[in-house]
């Protein structure tokens, strides 16, 4: 099997190069949150003033009442067991809880498993679905896989045209029809995928809200129509959320987890407005793993998740 972490477009000499840039933009990306919470000690009393900011900070940031209070309690029974006076002692205290909270999160996308591997990739419009979609196809073909996609957002002519492009500029089949059913291409795609001993076959869907109840419905019908084209598929199921959408996002994990079972998550746009701390949110409530987060348009801005990489651009 091979386990799918992305290298960078350009990519830098060393190692230690390409991280350090992933990790310049990562903060510059959560820099709103991170400015808020890294204030607060700076010159802090440990005192129940301290505790009262950190709260609205956190839910400032949209981590949710529940892993607010979860991270609160801990924290003062660390501070209290280990008796941290210095506000850096307790800073890093907070690091580690947060760190051991969003771990259960890291996941790498594992390649290989099947041939091909079928995806399918879920998300409201406006998440960046389809540019991630294409994003996750080239960084593939690094790893010498061969990808097929399919257009099954038959509901938007540009989503489907926005894909046909990105293929024919990577040398990528896409899988098209100009109307018509949704859950025919993804079917289409499959055996064509089957057909051609590909790697990976993606298939996109239609932008949806949760509440439209009657389009969740037909993305049931997507995902059992892909499993009547080869069985135990779709292999994988993945929600592209938007960073900057905050407790609507916990809201998205939930229902279309709830309608599809999920197996993973892509995070995009955490590139400044966005808060970070809904993946809090989502590891307490709905541990979901998160494989990639994407910090702008370029293809190295999707990375995968690393917990602490992720904390230490929160926290600094």
């Amino acid at each position: 099997m091979v386990e799918l972490f992305p290298e960078t477009a350009e990519r830098p000499t060393t190692e230690g190069e390409r991280k350090k840039s992933w990790m310049q933009r990562l903060k510059a990306g959560l820099a709103k949150t991170s400015s808020n919470l890294s204030l607060l000690f700076v010159g802090a009393r440990i005192d129940e003033d301290l505790y009262e900011e950190l709260e609205s900070a956190l839910l400032m940031s949209d981590a949710g009442m529940d892993a607010t209070e979860f991270l609160l309690s801990n924290l003062r029974r660390k501070v209290k067991e280990e008796k941290l006076l210095d506000a850096a002692d307790v800073k890093q205290a907070l690091k580690g809880l947060m760190i051991d909270m969003l771990r259960p999160l890291e996941k790498p996308l594992e390649l290989g498993r099947y041939e091909p591997l079928v995806m399918m990739i879920a998300g409201v419009n406006g998440a960046g679905k389809t540019t991630t979609i294409g994003k996750l196809a080239k960084h593939m073909q690094r790893y010498e896989q061969s990808v097929l996609l399919a257009a099954g957002d038959t509901f938007r002519a540009a989503a489907r045209e926005q894909l046909m492009v990105w293929g024919q500029r990577n040398n990528v089949t896409v899988v098209s029809q100009a109307s018509g059913d949704p859950a025919a291409v993804a079917f289409d795609a499959v055996q064509s995928g089957k057909a051609r001993g590909m790697d990976v076959v993606m298939v996109d869907t239609a932008g949806r809200l949760p509440t439209q109840l009657h389009l969740m419905e037909e993305l049931k019908k997507i995902k059992r129509v892909i499993g009547k084209g080869m069985d135990g598929a779709p292999h994988e199921v993945v929600l592209v959320i938007d960073g900057n959408t905050g407790q609507n996002a916990l809201a998205q994990v939930k229902a279309f987890d709830d309608a599809l079972q999920l197996t993973g998550l892509v995070i995009t746009k955490l590139d400044g407005t966005a808060k970070g701390g809904v993946l809090a949110a989502i590891a307490r409530t709905r541990p979901v793993p998160v494989y990639f987060i994407g910090v702008g348009e370029k293809l190295d801005d999707l990375q995968p998740f690393n917990a602490e990489e992720f904390v230490e651009a929160l926290l600094g």
